[in-house]
């Protein structure tokens, strides 16, 4: 009689479910809007907006407004003198010997010496910088916003008491920066307008003019008068040639000309348009911005805004994201920053800036365009830090964490078009400097994807394990789509050349006869050795032997699927068994980072390179490896307790790696560390300076704290919620296998799960200590609450599932 009484409880907690979920309001997309009451000061408080090409810093400043400009081709020449170093196989066998008698500072020197083309400078650039010179007076009620829900800029104020609104977006739909200026005043705007770019090196690097028919033109060429290459000075007297259009339309007043600006006067509303196109992706770039003109037309700021929004949204509504009430949001952005790090918690704000992170992506990485690179697309500089380029040994990797999992993994495409240039440049160097077969990734390159090592020092540029490192995110890509023509046409070609490299790449260990990687590093890193110098060449660091591991097993995959099997196949399976582990465990219980334990020089290092199998891969897990998981716990306990994630992308990789151990408040902890130490009020991440992967690793981080699939056939829902997020949801998040879920929970509880699937799928899902079968079919939507499970699709009710497994 109780458990037929129990049964009739749970059955109607489930159609209560199912009404509720019925009835629903229909979904809108909540307004996330960073505001200020002041203008930015420097740039690291200006306002980015971008369409995956072009981009924008807004200022906002009501005398003397700067927008400063950007373009993602912005880069010196290539040249055939930058080629590849002298270094050959006979070279890298010499090295290899120093390494066997333990001469490891020597082999250091003779890998830089024979491999690297050492300094390097070569920069992504900024596009220049439109100025307009107001003649505005007693200026009060001053806002300055970005809605990232519309990808809309902002700024409000008054001037002698009348209303001045200026409202900026950039189109991808269009390909323009869109201004509109307005005045309450009966006198209208009076401003100047001014297109310029910095000089290179004391020398002019564009030109501005103006046009009979009223358009500002700016038209350069990117140099790097102060280039450097292979530690030399090397000038870069060309590059990408380019220009810059502004075209106004005005309401009331003049539109006047002058030999390098255009005055408005007494104009109560005036749109401008600015079109800009270079070499790199058109020939006749300058016939291409007549084309955009064109196809402007007479169309309005409205229009085009319905346009752009409508095109954004497709992309960022997939996913929202709730953290409870937003108390907060009459306080500025930089107050409430301010707030937490004098020890205040805003889970609002987290979720704004989770958001954010998807904002940047959007705006920085679109079909078509380049990947997104250590600073997005948004620079001001003609030398940016570190070349503003792509470093391949977190950096890069770190900016699309969130692709996939954030419901954006189409924005993936720059990044696959680039590794496969990547892959097609490595070939020529796996054979001409090391005698490999297959293709050579190195561990920083530009928009030229050449795929020399760079770097004066061993411990910083000397590293092998990019190309597996980036094989990862197209495997994870195929993962969640499970796209089999994706797997065939695009992984597996790259993927086989990369294995090559790493199968001819590897050389058996005299000590034990185990294959390892040599000349080895750990990113970045350094130990000391016997003779207590400090060195990063060994044989076979932990992520070396880590990332080949994983490459190999990837391989092995795909050719099951795609039913390869030669005689490579199984020389991949015998080399993979013959591998070193790349997870040794010290005398403490903390992961060896190097081929022996030796003592660190940095023991509180930013790079956690010798966990890149418990993340981003997934070797590591509570489930099949105990022992190894609690020894990540360890080894980060030991890295923090020495100072470390001093850095914001690091910090962003705590967060991930804290979720990962199943440690809600460890990783709330991290997040609160890194709005505390390492964001700029703009909430750009902070390396410092500007680095903008540490805000896509915080949104990856986000995601892993709320829905984890990285294990074989496991799902867990909510797996590391923290305390302080006491209810919420999250909707649109995505698992491996074609599996969207909303999640919603109340009292740090889950209330219920709701699944969908672009798949037939049977998996586990996992909430605290309960796991629960599923099988869902292609099209299927199954809610799972703590009481069962619901069938919703075609809004027919069956009970799958009243008694759930522990």
């Amino acid at each position: 009689m109780h458990n037929i009484y129990t049964q009739l409880v749970r059955l109607s907690v489930l159609l209560m479910t199912f009404l509720l979920s019925c009835n629903e309001p229909e979904a809108k997309i909540e307004q996330q809007v960073l505001w200020y009451g002041q203008p930015a000061k420097n740039w690291n408080e200006a306002l980015p907006l971008g369409n995956g090409k072009l981009g924008v810093m807004v200022f906002g400043n009501p005398i003397n407004e700067r927008i400063q400009l950007n373009d993602d081709s912005m880069w010196p020449a290539d040249s055939k003198d930058w080629d590849a170093p002298e270094g050959n196989k006979d070279d890298l066998n010499a090295i290899r010997n120093l390494l066997f008698e333990g001469k490891n500072d020597k082999a250091d020197s003779l890998f830089v010496a024979k491999f690297s083309r050492k300094k390097v400078v070569r920069s992504h650039q900024t596009l220049g910088d439109l100025f307009i010179d107001f003649e505005h007076q007693n200026i009060t009620g001053y806002r300055r916003e970005l809605d990232i829900s519309k990808a809309i800029a902002n700024v409000s104020y008054k001037a002698d008491n009348q209303l001045v609104e200026e409202k900026i977006f950039v189109s991808h739909p269009n390909n323009v920066i869109a201004i509109q200026l307005t005045s309450q005043n009966n006198a209208g705007l009076n401003a100047k307008l001014r297109l310029s770019r910095p000089e290179d090196d004391g020398h002019p690097t564009a030109k501005t003019f103006t046009t009979e028919d009223n358009l500002l033109v700016m038209q350069g060429e990117v140099t790097q008068r102060k280039g450097f290459f292979d530690s030399k000075p090397y000038p870069i007297l060309e590059g990408v040639r380019f220009e810059t259009c502004l075209k106004v339309n005005s309401e009331g007043g003049t539109v006047t000309n002058g030999t390098d600006f255009l005055e408005l006067k007494n104009v109560k509303k005036a749109t401008l348009y600015i079109v800009s196109n270079s070499s790199y992706y058109f020939e006749d770039y300058k016939a291409q911005n007549q084309i955009d003109l064109k196809a402007i037309g007479s169309k309005s700021f409205e229009t085009l805004a319905k346009v752009h929004v409508k095109d954004y949204q497709s992309l960022y509504s997939r996913l929202s994201l709730n953290l409870g009430e937003n108390a907060l949001d009459s306080i500025p952005t930089d107050k409430r920053l301010q707030r937490i790090k004098e020890g205040g918690v805003d889970p609002h704000l987290e979720a704004l800036l989770f958001q954010y992170g998807r904002y940047l992506l959007i705006s920085s990485s679109r079909v078509g365009t380049n990947p997104a690179n250590l600073q997005g697309l948004w620079n001001e500089h003609i030398t940016a830090p570190w070349n503003a380029d792509y470093h391949l040994n977190i950096n890069l990797q770190m900016n699309y964490w969130l692709a996939d999992a954030t419901n954006l993994g189409d924005l993936n495409a720059p990044l696959f078009d680039y590794i496969d240039k990547l892959v097609a440049s490595g070939k020529t160097t796996a054979q001409t400097n090391f005698g490999c077969r297959g293709s050579f990734i190195p561990h920083a390159t530009d928009l030229w994807a050449p795929t020399w090592l760079r770097a004066p020092t061993a411990y910083w540029g000397c590293s092998i394990g990019a190309g597996g490192w980036m094989m990862q995110h197209y495997w994870q890509h195929y993962e969640y789509t499970q796209d089999h023509k994706f797997l065939k046409q695009r992984v597996f070609p790259a993927l086989h050349e990369v294995a090559q490299f790493y199968s001819d790449w590897l050389i058996e260990d005299p000590r034990d006869g185990t294959l390892v990687s040599a000349p080895s590093t750990s990113p970045e890193n350094r130990f000391f050795n016997a003779d207590g110098l400090p060195v990063a060449t060994c044989l076979g660091s932990a992520m070396d032997q880590q990332v080949i591991y994983e490459v190999f097993d990837n391989y092995l995959k795909a050719c099951d699927i795609l039913q390869v099997d030669n005689g490579f196949v199984n020389k991949i399976k015998s080399q993979k068994a013959q591998l070193r582990p790349g997870f040794v465990l010290g005398s403490d219980g903390r992961i060896l980072e190097w081929d022996r334990e030796y003592k660190e020089t940095e023991p509180g290092h930013r790079h956690m390179s010798h966990l890149y199998g418990f993340h981003p891969g997934s070797y590591v897990t509570k489930a099949e490896t105990p022992e190894l998981f609690d020894a990540v716990r360890k080894t980060l306990d030991y890295r923090l307790d020495n100072g470390g994630a001093g850095t914001g992308w690091s910090r962003a990789w705590l967060i991930n790696c804290s979720a990962r151990l199943l440690d809600g408040d460890m990783a709330h902890d991290h997040i609160q560390l890194l709005l505390q130490k390492s964001m700029s009020t703009n909430l750009f991440d902070l390396h410092p300076p500007f680095q903008i992967d540490g805000n896509f690793g915080y949104t990856a981080g986000v995601a892993e704290m709320l829905l984890q699939s990285h294990e074989t056939n496991l799902v867990r829902v909510l797996p590391a919620l923290p305390s302080v997020w006491k209810e919420g949801y999250v909707k649109g998040i995505k698992a491996r296998g074609g599996l969207t879920f909303d999640i919603y929970w109340a009292n740090n509880q889950l209330v219920k799960a709701v699944v969908t699937s672009n798949l037939d799928q049977t998996f586990n899902l996992i909430y605290g200590e309960t796991s629960t079968p599923i099988d869902i079919k292609k099209g299927q939507t199954i809610t799972f609450t703590l009481n069962g499970i619901i069938d919703f699709t075609d809004a027919k009710v069956s009970i799958k599932s009243l008694v759930m497994s522990k």
